[in-house]
């Protein structure tokens, strides 16, 4: 007996995704109209954008997950090196904006390429090691540290300090799934304390600003401070159950910064307190151990590494954003996963999580 014409289409668009990680990002997505509704003082129009950005990323992911991972690791070698080259032509020709050279103008469009560096670099390292996988030694390791160098030292002259170690961290990711010994791990932490006198040195100096707010905010309570003590006002202020939807003090009053983006775990945690907190972070930590989990039944050396790579990045993309507002971490510019408005971030971790996908339909 046929089936139904809309249960097979339905059945044809859910088929590639994995359904435990869409019911988790369901979850918060759910989360995040609800802030984003209070956040832009209850704006219609970044409601409207984001659910558009979101159908877009939903096309992406699909189109990612549907494909073969053997067949995506083909355009690693050339998406890394377009990656580079646009990182040298921010360099060379990119667009100042508030004293940032991260920006390439292409005329009608413009465009972050350290964006495109997040997940180009480690999807050329799993490429790599997939590539010498039956004779890997440490000249192979030595090969992956300048892949992760380049753009790494490229998007640090931009200068953008966050946006470098989201990419470093992916890179070493790989490097750790690869098989790295702990003997150089260890061996690496210690000679980046041992040089951290050398980069306070070569620091900007609103880098080393953020450092020393981080320390003691109240230094400049109106100034460099402002950001990390309004929100931690407005996490202590939200106490176990929150002031509710709508109600946020600190948000409406517009005591808070970028309170749409980069802080809007300051406003979900004034509104939904530690009640909202615990339900956000347990959801995150489904979609991380769902990542691992796909990762460990990965059935290639390059599924198994950027998997690992994707799923440890995101969690890093969460503790740095929350540990940022929290006041325990500097601030720098990353974003809450899938709960900041934007559109490049959201597209990109929707094609990060599209190849996790792709990798764990394999097994069937």
């Amino acid at each position: 007996m046929h089936q139904p014409l809309a249960k097979r289409i339905w059945d044809a668009i859910a088929e590639p995704f994995d359904g435990w990680l869409m019911a988790f990002l369901g979850g918060v997505f759910m989360l995040s109209l609800l802030v984003l509704y209070s956040a832009s003082n209850q704006s219609w129009y970044k409601i409207d954008n984001k659910l558009v950005y979101t159908l877009l990323s939903l096309v992406v992911m699909w189109v990612l997950a549907k494909a073969r991972p053997q067949a995506v690791m083909n355009f690693a070698p050339p998406l890394y090196a377009v990656g580079v080259l646009l990182l040298i032509g921010v360099e060379l020709f990119g667009v100042i904006v508030n004293g940032s050279q991260r920006w390439l103008s292409l005329g009608i469009v413009r465009i972050q390429p350290s964006e495109i560096m997040k997940i180009a670099l480690p999807m050329m390292l799993a490429w790599y090691f997939q590539k010498y996988e039956t004779t890997l030694n440490w000249r192979h390791y030595i090969v992956a540290a300048l892949l992760i160098a380049v753009p790494g030292v490229l998007v640090l002259k931009q200068p953008d300090l966050g946006t470098a170690v989201l990419i470093m961290g992916a890179g070493f990711f790989v490097l750790f799934f690869a098989g790295l010994s702990w003997k150089v791990i260890i061996g690496g932490l210690v000679a980046f304390a041992a040089s951290l006198p050398v980069v306070w040195n070569m620091m900007h100096d609103y880098q080393r600003r953020r450092v020393l707010t981080l320390l003691d905010p109240m230094q400049d309570p109106l100034g460099d401070g402002y950001h990390i003590i309004q929100s931690m006002i407005a996490i202590g202020s939200g106490g176990p159950w929150g002031k509710g939807w709508l109600n946020g003090s600190q948000t409406h009053l517009d005591y808070i910064p970028e309170r749409t983006t980069d802080f809007i775990f300051a406003v979900y945690s004034e509104e939904f307190g530690l009640l909202g907190n615990l339900t956000l972070l347990v959801l995150y930590l489904c979609i991380i151990s769902r990542g691992m989990l796909i990762t460990a039944r990965a059935q290639t050396l390059y599924g198994r590494l950027l998997a690992g790579a994707i799923t440890l990045s995101f969690f890093v993309y969460a503790f740095v954003n929350m540990g940022m507002v929290a006041g325990i971490l500097p601030v720098v510019g990353v974003p809450l996963p899938f709960m900041s408005y934007g559109g490049t971030a959201t597209v990109s971790l929707a094609v990060a999580l599209g190849m996790l996908m792709s990798i764990g339909n394999r097994k069937r």
